[in-house]
């Protein structure tokens, strides 16, 4: 049954009075998420839950809260959990290419790495200045020498043997050379060769002789040589380890209950003193005449000779409260497992465990990640990467050309490191949807999916916290006190973007761009607080600042570019009712709807489509509207009908069914003869039998239509047909409001299509009589009457 809606029907005011102060500065600030139970339930489930692959996503729109409260519910629950240990990689003393992980309590990490670093400097110090004293040059010189005497003595006993023999002694560093005596000279080769054979042979005959004493003397002389090394290198390595093994030791004693670091340090101290000649040796001359000759030869610096004993902290938790809580918005394949930096020296590339950069996954280890999906999807191999790490368990650090490519080109291969993290993947549900479906992984990975909702009731609990979140934006951004009215004003916009009367929206990036120019606009008057017409200026504003497009088009119907009739009566022409989405704004404009009907047996066609400009939705509502025709004409017979619905100047395409029963009048109307009155607009969906069904954007389609009429003048019979299901979804404009109730503008709501047509013609639509006929002077009687005649003229043709 038709109803015509009283003024009361079209907004939910609500009266400042009702929400029980008169400014913010009576309310507290809040702390938490407005109207998103089911999500913060399941987050704060998911977070409980240890077991591996309980992961998870957090749908909704954006502006619901979902990163903040996902951050903040996170934190919360870190604080109670165990601060994760410090990760750090060090050099490994058995295999250089592949650095260890050492797992130290959260802050041992820097103290010992500030330990090592002292450690160095110390011995770097205290072992040139211990093997430059002067007992300990004395012992070595006392070694030195017993070792000469005894080289002199096997030398001097060879020396006097040889002359013996008619031999002298040429004593090099190359060794012992015996040379022939004849006549008490040495002779040269010349000499040898002129002596006679005879002679010869004698000479080589001793020669053989001495030449095997020379060679026992020279075994001996090197057994010797070899134990006064190792007396000075046992001299050394007991001078330098009561040094190296008094500082090592002490730090051992400060971690004896983790073996890792034990095992380490163990490793450190021999290192030290298989190389103490690091630690004393001064740049040779060969070295500095390399360095002069050959400008690209670099002998190694300390800090690289000793760089092996460093620590290289990537994971420091030693200012970390609980678990870490790490959010970040660039998730790359080198953001999330770190990377491997190089030094390129004349085109060869170098790195060291030194140069391993942590990633995200190295902070948040142990604790919880933040990302959003879209940022994951949009760096290359990210994805891969995290979904990698949850199923093994693992990180790996590597260079991405390494990944990609195959090629190594890191030089190292640190050892991977056990991970245990909590991730929450925040985005949309277009992208939860294509993951679980395009990824068998992620349904084990991401077991908990939050959903945020895009609205919310509206009831005094839920009014209350959005007044507390306006308090709350005060004490954030230090702005003026909100008036009661204004808050009352904050919350119909909420209402009015969820465009329910008894729903508010829960996307509050927008209602903190409304509050922000309120404060801004109560500032610049030099207001002592935010009042209703501070919010409402600022609702104006921002609406002339996106609305261009929209004054362009109204302008072009005032032109007349645009034909839209708003009085009168036309056949087979009525208004139709299109919402237009800029993404920040939303209007709708009124839309000529034209009907032609004539013998054939096409059927209805629908121009848009045969134009390739309607949408599957829309081109569902045209067939809809066959339906519906078959269901009411076509029980006797057949429909011999051609018929061409058309949006009239329509050139960038259209979609939805919100106007397929205004198609439909305009058909009837052809079919009938009986004209439309051209200063009603519709909107409403129909079925096929013939039930008016609700649409979206009713309220921008009331006021687009509305506006209209205003500039044309009000006449008290202008109006707008809305389905009867939509009157909850009414949140006008104060003048549309005012309009209705002084009778200038009327807003009807309907059930069925019977009701639509009625009122647009003034004719009652009619209803079979007992014989299934509908009465000639009705709506159905008359499309009946003018049916018959095409089937008979087809039947003719």
């Amino acid at each position: 049954m038709t109803k015509i809606l009283n003024y009361t029907e079209l907004n939910n005011k609500i009266s400042p009075e009702s929400l029980g102060f008169e400014t913010t500065a009576e309310l507290g600030a809040l702390d938490g998420v407005i109207g998103q139970k089911r999500g913060v339930e399941a987050l704060r489930f998911g977070l409980s839950v240890k077991t591996k692959g309980y992961n998870v996503y957090v749908c909704g729109l954006p502006g619901t809260g979902r990163s903040t409260f996902a951050a903040k519910y996170a934190k919360k629950q870190a604080e109670n959990e165990s601060t994760p240990p410090d990760i750090c990689y060090v050099y490994n003393f058995e295999n250089p290419k592949c650095p260890k992980i050492l797992e130290l309590p959260a802050g041992c990490g820097k103290t010992l790495r500030e330990q090592m670093d002292e450690l160095i400097n110390r011995l770097q110090n205290e072992l040139p200045a211990l093997y430059s004293h002067k007992e300990f040059e004395t012992q070595k010189s006392e070694i030195v020498r017993v070792y000469q005497e005894k080289r002199d003595d096997i030398i001097k006993i060879i020396t006097e043997e040889a002359h013996e023999q008619n031999f002298g002694v040429k004593n090099t560093n190359s060794g012992i050379y015996f040379m022939p005596i004849v006549n008490g000279e040495v002779i040269n080769e010349e000499q040898y060769d002129a002596l006679s054979q005879e002679q010869k042979d004698e000479i080589s005959a001793d020669s053989d002789t001495i030449q095997h004493k020379a060679a026992d003397a020279m075994r001996l002389i090197r057994d010797f040589e070899r134990q006064t090394r190792k007396d000075v290198e046992e001299m050394e390595y007991s001078i330098g380890l009561f040094a190296v093994g008094r500082h090592v030791n002490a730090i051992m004693d400060e971690y004896r209950e983790y073996p890792m670091v034990i095992n380490y340090l163990q490793a450190v101290k021999e290192d030290i003193l298989d190389h103490l000649a690091d630690f004393v040796e001064d740049e040779s001359e060969e070295e500095e005449a390399l360095q002069n000759y050959l400008p690209w030869y670099s002998k190694k610096s300390p800090e690289d000779v000793f760089s092996k004993y460093k620590i290289n902290l990537i994971a420091d938790n030693s200012e970390t409260k609980g678990a870490p809580v790490v959010v970040d918005f660039n998730p790359t394949y080198a953001n999330l497992i770190g990377e491997i930096e190089y030094d390129n020296e004349y085109g060869n590339f170098s790195t060291d465990f030194m140069k391993i950069k942590p990633g995200l996954l190295h902070k948040a280890n142990g604790g919880y990640l933040i990302l959003q999906s879209r940022d994951l999807l949009a760096n290359y191999h990210s994805w891969e990467t995290l979904r990698r790490v949850l199923i093994t368990g693992e990180i790996v650090t590597e260079p991405m050309r390494e990944y990609t490519t195959g090629v190594a080109v890191s030089g190292i291969k640190p050892q991977p490191l056990a991970v245990d993290i909590k991730i929450i993947l925040v985005g949309s549900d277009y992208i939860y949807e294509m993951l679980y479906e395009y990824d068998e992984d992620f349904q084990k990975l991401f077991k908990i999916r939050a959903d945020f909702d895009y609205e919310m009731k509206l009831n005094n609990d839920n009014v209350a916290l959005v007044c507390r979140f306006i308090k709350n934006f005060v004490v954030n951004e230090k702005t003026l006190e909100f008036h009661a009215a204004a808050c009352a004003r904050i919350i119909e916009l909420c209402a009015r973007i969820a465009e329910r009367q008894d729903r508010m929206s829960a996307r509050f990036n927008r209602i903190i761009e409304i509050l922000a120019e309120s404060a801004a606009w109560a500032r610049m008057e030099n207001a002592t607080q935010v009042l209703v017409k501070h919010v409402q200026k600022a609702i104006d504003h921002q609406a002339f600042r996106l609305n261009m497009y929209e004054e362009k088009l109204c302008d072009m119907i005032d032109d007349g570019q645009i034909l839209i009739d708003t009085t009168g009566r036309k056949v087979g022409q009525l208004n139709g009712l299109a919402v237009l989405d800029t993404g920040d704004y939303v209007f709708a404009q009124p839309i000529r709807i034209t009907a032609t009907t004539y013998v054939g047996k096409a059927g209805i066609v629908n121009i848009e489509k045969e134009a390739e400009m309607s949408g599957n939705i829309h081109e569902k509502g045209v067939q809809v509207l066959i339906g519906y025709l078959g269901q009411t004409y076509a029980q006797d017979v057949p429909l011999s009908l051609s018929c061409r619905i058309c949006f009239e100047q329509n050139y960038n395409g259209i979609d939805g069914d919100s106007a397929s029963s205004a198609e439909l009048y305009s058909v009837l109307s052809s079919l009938s003869g009986l004209p439309i009155f051209q200063d009603m607009a519709v909107t409403g969906s129909m079925n096929q039998r013939g039930e008016i069904q609700p649409i979206g954007g009713v309220t921008y389609k009331v006021e687009g239509f509305f506006e209209l009429c205003r500039k044309r003048g009000l006449n008290g019979r202008q109006g707008v047909i809305i389905p009867m299901q939509n009157i909850k979804d009414l949140m006008l404009k104060d003048e549309v409001i005012q309009a209705v109730k002084s009778g200038q503008f009327h807003i009807y709501a309907i059930e069925h299509v019977d009701e639509g047509i009625t009122l647009l013609t003034g004719v009652e639509s009619g209803s079979k009589n007992e014989k299934g006929k509908y009465p000639s002077d009705t709506v159905h009687g008359k499309v009946m009457k003018k049916l018959k005649e095409y089937h008979h003229k087809a039947v003719e043709e």
